[in-house]
């Protein structure tokens, strides 16, 4: 049974309930507690940070060589937060309000509206930590729009912001590390999740530097290791982003929640080849000045400059008149498509769209455009060698964030006690569709503000019995790591790793995409498993264990990968509605749009693992919506 946890009462006023019901430890014995936490970008480094300035013993854990290179730092456009300082009409409610309705009534309302209440809390946070944010004339900080609001909420430092925020954590992080109060171990990857008399009481780690396999042990593991994008094999994360720390912990019996959810951000630079290894993001900001648009004339081969306003068809200024360039990433991404597919697209491949800044640049200046968006200009022109000043940008949409994850409670632990997960590693804030400019509010509201209280409850109230390294449980899962090392090493096949993402890659974006439908996911469950036993028998992984070997590295990812993509194709196949990101054809209104099917869908799907193979146990969480009505979206 899922226990949510979702404290009683008004919604209001859940978070700060809780906060004072939920058991404390008080400042002398957090220094008897010991915490791991994995990863450490934006949740990562601000949960590592926080708890070591409480006086909890932490260990951070990072896959790169600096914490400075989490994919956090890939964010672009801003962070939102419910400031009102536009006088625009916002507030805590409409943040609230515009999240859930963006997420097409699929998260649970508590959660969303905490987050909502911390944004506020996390831009004041940041400004005092230095970070950059662009301020106004008169030195107020500045806001934009981003989809799927009709205020201006968005904090941002021009095209940097992830950056920029992740070295307001890094330095927090920094000084904790020099303190003292957190060891720091870069180049590291977790393989594997210790699970001790039912509660998550450490983690089995490689170095990525010289192999050797290690057991760390605490009384609680925080995992902050992001998304799974990176099983559509082209996608805008980063090449080292991955599911395996998720998946390891999902086989501990971690449930899996949501896993059809995945974003398709609809502003990145069109695939211009097979031998492509990663997709390059234009952030959504740019939205608020460019305007999307494609030809009226099929195949229309002109200059951008040569065709006329009245031969254009600004397609989302048409379609969703009250939100226009500004609808949300699901719905700009499907239009996209449509307009492609119909045979509007532009370019040499004839899937793209135009992106054009010139109405802004007329009217405000090249010169305010450069200000806003300068570094995202310069890196569109360095990719593509064209001027964005001068002709549009050809955009098209890409596989960017993923909503599902770890199920996790209200307090953010999952179905394992002691086991934490935060950011977009856990399912919990964002329902079907994230808004833009809400990723990186959830990590840092999570690694700030969320953790700090909810572990604090855990420890209080629950009793753990002292764990060595050298017991037989670790020695057991230590093993285990090693013999599936071991087993990569002695295939000695004739394909590539990178063949056999590639190929899964090609079957997830065909068949569970940007749309779905159920002969498309049928024929992707017939070959997945096709796909992954091969692997077992024909892949080939060069070197040895004992030494930095990055193939060996892509391996046990792209392994794990194979057994992701199945869960993650059955969920898509079980929800037999559209929302948000998850759009299957046969279900979709008579425009177009997805439609929903609350009487029978309203859920989180949580899955149980079972074995490789083997169909996973489907648990439910109903979602009950109290405070706003169950409505059909629209943004017309």
């Amino acid at each position: 049974m899922l226990e949510s946890r979702v404290p009683a009462g008004p919604l209001a006023e859940k978070w700060d309930r809780h906060r004072f019901e939920m058991k404390l430890v008080n400042p002398a014995n957090k220094r008897k507690y010991s915490v791991l936490v994995v990863g450490s970008g934006l949740a990562g480094g601000a949960a590592a940070a926080t708890l070591a300035e409480l006086g909890y013993k932490v260990k951070c854990f990072c896959i790169q060589d600096s914490p400075r290179r989490a994919h956090s730092i890939a964010a672009q456009g801003g962070i939102n937060a419910a400031k009102n300082y536009q006088n625009d009409g916002d507030s805590i409610w409409r943040l609230f309000y515009d999240t859930v309705k963006g997420g097409d009534y699929r998260a649970r309302e508590a959660n969303v509206h905490r987050l909502a209440q911390i944004s506020n809390h996390i831009i004041d946070q940041c400004v005092a930590q230095g970070v950059p944010f662009a301020r106004e004339y008169g030195g107020l900080l500045a806001n934009r729009s981003f989809g799927g609001a009709q205020v201006s909420r968005t904090f941002y430092a021009r095209g940097q912001t992830g950056q920029q925020l992740l070295l307001g954590a890094y330095s927090a992080l920094s000084h904790m590390i020099q303190a003292g109060k957190v060891e720091m171990f870069p180049r590291t990857e977790m393989l594997d999740l210790l699970v001790i008399d039912g509660k998550a009481r450490g983690i089995v780690s490689r170095s990525l530097l010289d192999g050797s396999i290690d057991v760390h042990i605490a009384d609680a593991v925080v995992l902050c290791t992001g998304g799974y994008g990176n099983v559509f094999y082209l996608s805008t994360n980063a090449m080292a982003s991955n599911v395996t720390a998720s998946w390891r912990a999902h086989r501990r019996g971690a449930f899996f929640a949501n896993p059809c959810y995945t974003q398709i951000h609809p502003t990145c630079i069109p695939v211009h080849g097979e031998q492509q290894s990663k997709l390059t993001l234009m952030s959504e900001s740019l939205r608020n000045d460019g305007r999307v648009w494609v030809p009226k004339q099929k195949g229309d081969q002109r200059r951008p400059a040569d065709i006329p306003d009245a031969e254009r068809d600004y397609y989302l200024e048409r379609r969703y008149p009250s939100f226009g360039n500004l609808v949300p990433r699901d719905v700009a991404s499907r239009a996209a498509k449509a307009v492609c597919d119909e045979g509007y697209g532009v370019g040499s491949t004839g899937m793209a769209v135009y992106l054009d800044f010139s109405d802004a640049i007329r009217r405000e200046g090249e010169d305010s455009i450069r200000q806003k968006y300068g570094n995202l200009f310069h890196m569109y022109q360095k990719i593509t060698n064209e001027n964005p000043y001068h002709t549009p940008m050809k955009i098209y949409p890409a596989v960017h964030y993923t909503m599902g994850g770890l199920w996790v409670d209200y307090n953010l632990m999952s179905s394992i006690p002691g086991l934490f997960v935060l950011g977009e590693a856990n399912f919990s804030d964002h329902g079907a569709n994230r808004l833009g400019a809400s990723a990186l509010m959830q990590g840092l509201a999570d690694g700030y503000f969320v953790i700090p209280y909810t572990i604090g409850g855990y420890f209080g109230s629950t009793p753990l019995k002292p764990v060595q390294i050298d017991q037989s449980e670790c020695k057991a899962v230590k093993q285990e790591a090693s013999e599936r090392i071991d087993k990569l090493l002695a295939v000695k096949g004739k394909r590539t790793v990178d063949s056999f993402h590639k190929e899964l890659g090609h079957i997830m974006w065909n068949n569970c995409g940007m749309a779905r439908n159920r002969q498309g996911l049928e024929d992707a469950l017939q070959r997945i498993p096709q796909i992954r036993e091969e692997f077992w028998t024909n892949v080939t992984v060069t070197g040895s264990a004992g030494e930095l070997n990055q193939t060996l590295e892509k391996a046990g990812r792209v392994a794990d990968f194979l057994e992701f993509a199945e869960l993650m194709v059955n969920d898509a196949l079980h929800r037999e509605e559209s929302c948000g990101g998850h759009f299957r054809e046969e279900y979709q209104t008579e425009e177009g749009e997805a439609r929903r099917d609350d009487e029978n869908f309203c859920y989180v799907a949580a899955w149980e693992y079972n074995g490789v193979g083997r169909p996973a146990t489907l648990h439910k969480e109903p979602l009950e919506f109290e405070n706003v009505k169950l409505t059909q979206r629209s943004y017309k």
